[in-house]
């Protein structure tokens, strides 16, 4: 690598970590984000990157590859050599959900990828506006009933979980709903604050910020048991709605990665994340750090799989490709 790449590399691909000018010509990881920079998995990204690369004694950076829903950067990994310079870091619901509702499957998780750790759980959650006259779950769904032509939710894309959040809403509560496809989450809060829209489906996170500035009202979660960020928020089970939907980020190489090569990418990505100040950072954004062996992964994977294959199959929704 000759000086004026460097220096255009660090222009164009923010140089995370660089564990010296010896380790930085012997090799370089490209973590691939298939989402655009600034959001919680991109920090993720960047955090576990600086903390990584003196442990794997190379220079990391993080390049986000956006488009197609993260299609683009997926398949810039599955074709990549499988000699730990490509790495990916996703959302779980990418990587299942894809494969589910394409009529032509662009890659087969199993096959094309190599587990590596499970790294952060996110939250999903039900956000009403303010105009919504309901103060919890059972009075949105009085609300609903009683407003048949306001029932309209936004959700942050099309095939997401949250859009089939909304499927399984629609079919437990036997209301029509009427989705509404945004491009991410802030123009939902924008919406719902401006009264524009009666209610969303989106991160946790996202929504937190307005919910406590009374902008918004979450009325419910989709964690398993209630949320750190939001403890008097209930889920959605206690609500009457027999659905978990968490989301989580995960690290994959291309296929016919070297299983040592695997185990020390694993290990880093794990110690990285039980550092205190790495903790401290991602929790404050609203993820929760856990790390995990690649048969974690693969394990929290197959669960995904077989609890959305039937909701999505049930919806008809597919993509054509």
């Amino acid at each position: 690598m000759d000086r004026r790449d460097f220096i255009a590399g660090c222009l164009g691909l923010p140089l995370l970590a660089q564990a010296g000018a010896a380790e930085a010509q012997a090799g370089l990881t490209k973590i691939i984000f298939p989402f655009a920079a600034g959001a919680g998995g991109d920090t993720l990204c960047r955090l576990i990157a600086q903390e990584m690369a003196p442990m794997l004694q190379r220079t990391i950076i993080v390049e986000n590859r956006t488009g197609g829903d993260g299609l683009i950067g997926i398949k810039a990994v599955k074709g990549a050599n499988p000699d730990g310079g490509t790495v990916l870091v996703t959302t779980g619901p990418t990587m299942y959900l894809l494969p589910m509702v394409e009529t032509n499957p662009s890659f087969d998780t199993a096959k094309d990828f190599v587990p590596v750790s499970l790294l952060a759980r996110f939250e999903f959650a039900v956000v009403l506006s303010p105009a919504v006259e309901a103060k919890d779950f059972k009075e949105f769904v009085a609300w609903l009933k009683a407003h048949p032509d306001q029932a309209t939710f936004g959700v942050p894309s099309n095939g997401t979980i949250p859009h089939f959040t909304g499927s399984k809403l629609e079919k437990d509560l036997g209301i029509p709903l009427n989705r509404v496809p945004y491009r991410g989450s802030a123009p939902i809060i924008n919406d719902l604050i401006g009264n524009h829209l009666p209610f969303g489906i989106t991160t946790l996170a996202d929504a937190l910020p307005q919910h406590r500035a009374k902008g918004v009202r979450i009325i419910a979660v989709s964690s398993a048991e209630r949320s750190p960020f939001a403890p008097e928020v209930p889920t959605l089970r206690e609500s009457g709605i027999d659905l978990v939907a968490d989301g989580w980020y995960g690290m994959w190489l291309p296929a016919g990665s070297p299983p040592d090569l695997v185990a020390k990418l694993s290990a880093a990505a794990s110690a990285a994340l039980a550092k205190p100040e790495v903790k401290e950072k991602l929790t404050a954004i609203g993820l929760i750090p856990v790390g995990s062996t690649p048969e974690g992964l693969t394990k929290e994977l197959a669960a995904d799989i077989a609890l959305w294959q039937p909701i999505v199959k049930a919806t008809g929704y597919r993509v054509e490709n």
